[in-house]
């Protein structure tokens, strides 16, 4: 669970760093691009391409497509609807989703997933609960479209790994790939090049945002995934709630209530509890 400890404090910064500095200044399919692509360079010269087969290469590059490539269509955008803590709000349905999506691709049914993952999303909720603006619906639509891309790419990363004989950073860059051949169509075919970034600053936030957030960021996190149980991947998932509005607090200023943020973590940390009881029961005693 280290990994995606780390990794949650490492994105807790990118929610505010796009929400203030780069939606609706700089075009958002050339922010997705620009992200992927740098972090596409990061992994290629790690690939092993003699040693990946075809299928394997082909599911990293689907999964890529899917968990960032699609996500950051729908993520991006609804900056344009939404505020910070509103877009945070809203991701709060990605363990269940998480937990729905295996037990789907599993033929079966385990209460546990989704009672962990509904704890979680009620401590998210408790955080950041408040009036919502106009364009309420269709934001709420985007950031659903962004989270059932997330989920469904850990799940499948967690499952195709398995068969991977190699170490993850040697077959890693197929995942970007994926993402990067969706969104160049996605610029392509929806961008708008009149609104390219225009300062060092905002070049400074694409550069974090690619080498720091998306090469380390998921490569870390999706590695994680693979560590631990999908009950606790669900709930790891709505931490970033707390840590992203945590950081929008102390560094940009936005008034929220400490109160609220205090319990809806503890309502989380319940979660990850009740996981590992459920857990620790399903292993067989050894004796």
């Amino acid at each position: 669970m280290l990994h995606l400890s780390f990794v949650t404090a490492l994105w807790a910064f990118s929610f505010s760093l796009i929400g203030v500095y780069l939606a609706g200044q700089v075009d958002s399919w050339f922010s997705a691009l620009s992200r992927v692509f740098i972090a596409t360079l990061i992994f290629l010269p790690f690939i092993k391409f003699r040693q990946v087969p075809l299928k394997n290469a082909a599911q990293l590059m689907m999964i890529g497509a899917i968990q960032i490539g699609a996500m950051y269509g729908f993520y991006y955008h609804s900056f344009l609807f939404l505020s910070v803590p509103e877009v945070l709000l809203f991701t709060v349905m990605t363990p269940v989703y998480i937990a729905l999506i295996n037990d789907l691709l599993d033929k079966r049914f385990q209460f546990h997933h989704i009672l962990v993952a509904l704890i979680a999303t009620l401590g998210a909720i408790t955080m950041r609960f408040e009036h919502i603006n106009d364009q309420f619906w269709l934001g709420l639509m985007l950031v659903q479209g962004a989270n059932v891309c997330f989920a469904l790419g850990q799940v499948l990363y967690k499952r195709i790994q398995q068969d991977v004989a190699l170490a993850h950073h040697c077959c890693f860059g197929f995942f970007f790939i994926g993402a990067l051949l969706v969104t160049a169509l996605g610029f392509m075919l929806f961008g708008d090049a009149n609104k390219l970034p225009t300062t060092q600053l905002q070049w400074g936030i694409l550069l974090y945002l690619g080498l720091i957030a998306s090469g380390l960021g998921y490569y870390l996190w999706n590695k994680g995934a693979t560590l631990v149980s999908v009950g606790t991947l669900a709930a790891m998932n709505n931490l970033l709630v707390p840590a992203g509005i945590l950081v929008n607090l102390v560094i940009w200023n936005r008034n929220e209530s400490l109160t609220k943020l205090l319990i809806g973590s503890v309502i989380i940390l319940l979660a990850l509890y009740v996981d590992h009881r459920f857990e620790t029961h399903k292993q067989p005693s050894l004796k």
